[in-house]
């Protein structure tokens, strides 16, 4: 072993990019005989079905374990349940959920842990989204040990439950390699961005937590940690008690940052940077970690970039209706709808969007607090949203000029670098894929690994991968309801897209979406 120049999570970014020189080499083969299934199978376990309370008649359930019942069918519903079934050519069907996965591999497994209460009994939970049931599969005591996992957070004395993720790490690696680690941590993002507002829609209010010890949360799931393991924490408070509405918490415990590593062959760098982005089970507590002024949790978000001379358009505009949780009808019907329904497009027409269609896309994924009054949270969980930047190549929107913006979110306005038509350039960035060259808009989140390592140890760049997905999924659902297209995509020409887009080079690009009129089939 020998001492680096930086740190591993840094490392691993610039071993996985993709450049055009190298990428022929990567692209092997799959083995579709070894295909891996993304659902587990639990054959020893009570089986909760939770399929009757999504008929119409649901409402009819009135006793208190009934409605529980049916918000939990709900929220894991539009959460991670199936939401089509496809035939494919290799005879097994393509399952597809409410959150997107690349390559519809699936990575994510949620689990419930439940601290006993009268309608969930105490133990451990498996979502299995192909039968829409919890296989309760532990029964014991389980949450004193999880408070202990997560280092006495705060949240944790008043959740009734909380939703484990965890990945399966093999299900992305099969098709991806090492480069899947990217990917499963966005795939897991899209799933967070659902959850929170799927508990909106069932009087819920989840809480993230990132930092935890790996290991003890691991064990206590019964976790091979090389096949699988707990990628986030949510616990989830029940709004309907006025009493446990809580102020903001902390997301974010910083890890250590590893500067001694061996030289890695490929294939191994996935496994050894989530091992060496793990916190161990040593006793520490939130407080340590955070200031005491409360207030202060949630990072003050900065525009970073104000370029000089550079021309500034206002992104100011009326947000997106997703039915009022005031009106008598279903609350934020317009919302759960677009979720069940969204799928991502796989090609654009190339027609322009309008300004106004990017202004309302923008609003709802990053200006939050403007959906209070649709009862939709103001302040979401992420992890830290001041290390993600934004930066949009413009190809096709009516009066807006050609060319790549820099999104400030504070001052809520677009901010030009560069003036130019990108389409060519962008269909090649994006590995040749048409949705790039086809859309009128392609966001870019990106992120200064140096600055994020410095701030929270090389863990960070699971918080960032996970950020961006958030902001992806609801952009992504946006869009759906606004009848426009939007795809991500995880796989691009890292280095090449600063080069040709003007993008500082200290932003590391994170994640695309693109976003576009949907081709008619």
């Amino acid at each position: 072993m020998s001492k680096q120049a930086v740190s591993i999570a840094q490392y691993y970014h610039e071993r996985t990019k993709y450049d055009p020189e190298t990428i022929a080499l990567k692209n092997k083969g799959l083995d579709w005989s070894n295909q891996p299934v993304p659902f587990k199978e639990y054959k020893v376990g009570t089986n909760f079905d939770l399929k009757p309370y999504l008929r119409e008649d649901s409402l009819a359930f009135t006793d208190e374990p009934g409605k529980t019942w049916r918000r939990l069918s709900q929220l894991l519903l539009c959460s991670y349940g199936l939401t089509a079934r496809l035939p494919t050519t290799m005879g097994t069907p393509l399952y597809l959920r409410a959150a997107p996965s690349a390559g519809g591999l699936y990575p994510g497994e949620v689990y419930l842990v439940s601290r006993g209460t009268p309608t969930l009994p105490k133990g451990l939970y498996n979502y299995h989204s192909r039968t829409h049931s919890l296989v309760h599969f532990w029964e014991n005591e389980v949450w004193a040990t999880l408070q202990d996992g997560c280092f006495g957070h705060p949240v944790m004395i008043n959740a009734e439950f909380a939703i484990i993720i965890t990945a399966v790490f093999h299900r992305s690696a099969w098709r991806y390699e090492d480069r899947a680690y990217r990917r499963i941590f966005l795939d897991i993002g899209h799933l967070l961005g659902n959850i929170e507002l799927a508990c909106s829609l069932t009087n819920y209010r989840p809480y993230l937590i990132g930092g935890f010890a790996d290991g003890m949360v691991n064990n206590l799931l019964y976790l091979d940690p090389e096949q699988e393991s707990a990628i986030a924490i949510v616990p989830i408070i029940d709004q309907l008690n006025v009493l446990q509405n809580l102020p903001p918490a902390p997301t974010v415990l910083a890890s250590t940052t590893k500067l001694v590593y061996p030289e890695l062959p490929d294939g191994q760098l996935l496994h050894y940077l989530h091992h060496a982005t793990e916190i161990d089970d040593q006793f520490r507590r939130w407080e340590d970690e955070q200031p005491s002024d409360k207030s202060e949790i949630k990072e003050e978000r900065v525009d970073k970039y104000n370029f000089p001379f550079c021309t500034k358009i206002s992104t100011a505009t009326t947000p997106i209706d997703w039915g009022k949780k005031t009106t008598k009808e279903l609350p934020l019907h317009f919302l759960e709808s677009t979720i069940l329904k969204r799928r991502s497009t796989r090609a654009y027409n190339g027609a322009n969007l309008t300004l106004d269609e990017l202004n309302a896309l923008l609003d709802f994924t990053y200006q939050p607090q403007h959906y209070i009054e649709q009862g939709l949270d103001e302040t979401p969980d992420y992890f830290d949203l001041s290390l993600i930047e934004t930066f949009i190549a413009v190809s096709g929107v009516n009066n807006l000029e050609e060319g790549c913006y820099y999104y400030a979110p504070k001052a809520s306005e677009l901010r030009q670098i560069r003036f130019k038509n990108f389409r060519r350039e962008l269909h090649y960035l994006c590995l040749g894929q048409d949705l790039g060259r086809d859309a009128g808009a392609v966001v870019f989140h990106t992120a200064d690994l140096k600055k994020a390592v410095n701030k929270a140890g090389d863990r960070v760049y699971r918080y960032l991968h996970m950020d961006a997905g958030h902001l992806g999924q609801r952009m992504n659902l946006a869009a759906i309801h606004l009848g426009l297209g939007a795809s991500g995509i995880g796989g691009f020409f890292d280095d090449q897209v600063n080069e040709v887009l003007g993008i500082p080079t200290d932003e590391a690009v994170i994640y695309i979406t693109t976003l576009g009129r949907p081709r008619s089939r």
